[in-house]
């Protein structure tokens, strides 16, 4: 790859990273924000079905956030070990 190349993985990686950290960190704002929007579709039920929706909705933004973090953070040390390769020969 070329450097132009690798500076834009880096910086798309980068934003990968940012939109995972924020998810984990929001994630039971955003599962309980996203638990409310089910709610008012279904037109109420009992709370502990709301519950178990609310936990369901924080593990998925967790579960997205830990994956593109996860993988932001590894593509970035990956294509900047070759960004170092690349520009020292």
């Amino acid at each position: 790859m070329t450097k132009d190349k690798l500076k834009g993985v880096i910086a798309l990686c980068s934003l990968f990273s940012i939109i995972g950290f924020l998810f984990l960190i929001f994630s039971a704002d955003l599962g309980l924000l996203r638990a409310e929007s089910w709610l008012v579709k279904q037109g109420g039920v009992d709370t502990s079905t709301y519950q178990i929706v609310i936990a369901g909705f924080t593990n998925s933004f967790l579960a997205v956030g830990s994956i593109l973090f996860g993988v932001g953070v590894a593509t970035i040390v990956v294509a900047f070990t070759r960004l170092l390769l690349v520009t020292n020969k």
